[in-house]
């Protein structure tokens, strides 16, 4: 074998590795681009549901927010009162009994700080919320709410299979 051969197929072999490691970098840099648009979208898109979310509840009105939430008997809601529901229509019924038949007018806020985590068909938000109210009775309550929430992509919705509402105590 002669010298030059030896070197030509060095410098080719390296050729071959640069080749590689510049295509292991290029995908690599589009799954973290990709990453980082899937996020921008997924908090815009959460963004809008939550907002919507607490509009639906704001009416006072329990059929609105129904949209929002998968409707199994065996799913589970923790609410602010009384403590959970099974299902929607638990939910639904619940609601309406212990918040809407006794409320004047409400509002439920969203805050600024919501938090989307996703995995495929599963996400999970945080965020906290602010629900104002006053009751037929004249009363009014001021209530600072932290508010975890499950979503399933189903078809092209969104839609919660579990949350979880509470309030800080004493407050």
């Amino acid at each position: 074998m002669s010298m030059p051969s030896v070197e030509l197929r060095t410098r080719e072999h390296w050729r071959w590795l640069l080749y590689v490691a510049l295509a292991i970098v290029g995908a690599l840099l589009t799954f973290v681009g990709a990453r980082a648009q899937q996020r921008a979208s997924d908090d815009a898109t959460f963004r809008k549901l939550t907002d919507e979310y607490c509009a639906a509840w704001s009416t006072g009105n329990a059929d609105a927010p129904a949209k929002f939430y998968a409707k199994e008997s065996g799913l589970v809601f923790y609410d602010l009162a009384p403590f959970s529901y099974h299902g929607w229509e638990e939910y639904h019924d619940g609601v309406q009994k212990e918040f809407f038949s006794s409320m004047e007018s409400g509002a439920l806020t969203a805050g600024k700080d919501l938090k989307v985590s996703r995995r495929g068909t599963l996400a999970w938000t945080t965020v906290s919320m602010h629900f104002s109210e006053k009751t037929k009775d004249g009363k009014t309550t001021e209530t600072e709410v932290r508010y975890t929430g499950i979503w399933e992509k189903r078809g092209k919705d969104w839609l919660i299979v579990h949350e979880h509402l509470s309030a800080p105590l004493g407050g």
